[in-house]
């Protein structure tokens, strides 16, 4: 995210976002709250599926974690929201790489179903836990709080919501660009090739697992800075697939396509709140769609050919060693 038109965009949404408060409703202030939880759960699952090529399905598990945890410490400690966040991280960074290790030798649909069944799992632990997460009545959190002061609203909240999800968009981008990028990519285009050149393949997976469920876990402590209640229906195989949803059609492997996506999906979820039975259809018919017809999506192929290195230059003309004459001298 370098050139001259990604500048202008981020530079029109910092200007929005600063000028949104004085502006909107409570209602949208809190829909951008949630879409910036979006977009930092799309940019972790981004970076275990679109870097690494890790086709991992239990990312709504982590947000789950993260939640719970810091939604926990809330209500028992009151301690500054921050510290609340980075448990939930933290918690969930240990799952991640717990699950990464145990994944190592699992590819494609095997690692889809592994990951699919902790998925699974964890929505159980949420649902039948009572004495930790209140089962299937919910969970109340108490609100968030910063040396004392409580941010009860969403207006509140927002700056410090905005402001995680900007630190964590600039992380994403700087891993990008580092060594670590370039070994998830390798690992992403062939295990064998990346250890070849050296590269850990089983360090870097467990780091991308570990990383990813981190981003989803922070995500969850974000949401307990401007939420009061979650249930656990909501963490379960449902935004997993909306969540993947937000990459695949953004674009498998681009930063831009999974903000995009958690924008763009983010607002679809919220407008069609009031039909959660036909969410799923609705998510899966647009997946398969984007996954038949345009399976790089929106972006992917845009940034492919950013990446690509420049035509080589033609060679030069051969000359022969001695040119023939062109006219035959007279007897």
């Amino acid at each position: 995210m370098k050139s001259k038109t990604d500048r202008a965009v981020l530079a029109l949404m910092a200007v929005v976002l600063a000028a949104l408060p004085f502006m909107a409703s409570g209602y949208v202030i809190y829909v951008v709250n949630l879409l910036m939880v979006f977009v930092v759960l799309a940019l972790g699952l981004h970076i275990v599926i679109g870097e690494t090529g890790q086709f991992a399905l239990s990312h709504a598990a982590f947000y789950g974690v993260g939640i719970y945890t810091a939604g926990l410490i809330n209500n028992l400690w009151h301690p500054p929201f921050f510290v609340s966040i980075v448990a939930g991280g933290l918690l969930a960074a240990l799952l991640g790489y717990v699950i990464g290790a145990l994944a190592l030798r699992m590819r494609d649909i095997y690692l889809a179903l592994s990951t699919f069944a902790f998925g699974e799992a964890m929505q159980w632990v949420f649902l039948n836990w009572q004495s930790v997460t209140n089962g299937s009545n919910g969970f109340r959190i108490s609100p968030a709080t910063l040396f004392g002061y409580e941010l009860v609203s969403d207006i509140k909240a927002y700056p410090f919501v905005v402001a995680i999800a900007a630190l964590l968009l600039w992380v994403t981008v700087a891993l990008s660009r580092s060594q670590l990028g370039s070994a998830l990519r390798a690992v992403r285009e062939s295990d064998v090739a990346a250890q070849a050149m050296g590269v850990n393949v089983n360090a870097i997976k467990r780091t991308a697992f570990t990383l990813s469920a981190a981003y989803a876990g922070i995500a969850g402590g974000m949401y307990t800075t401007f939420a009061s209640f979650i249930h656990p229906e909501s963490l379960g195989f449902q935004t997993t697939i909306l969540i993947l949803t937000m990459v695949v059609v953004g674009g498998i492997g681009s930063v831009r396509g999974a903000i995009a996506g958690a924008i763009g999906f983010g607002l679809i979820s919220e407008l069609l709140r009031q039909a959660l039975s036909f969410q799923e259809i609705i998510y899966g018919v647009i997946l398969m769609g984007f996954m038949m017809f345009a399976p790089k999506g929106l972006f992917a192929g845009r940034e492919a050919r950013r990446r690509a290195p420049p035509p080589a230059a033609p060679l030069p003309a051969r000359q022969d060693a001695a040119a023939k004459p062109t006219q035959r001298s007279a007897a």
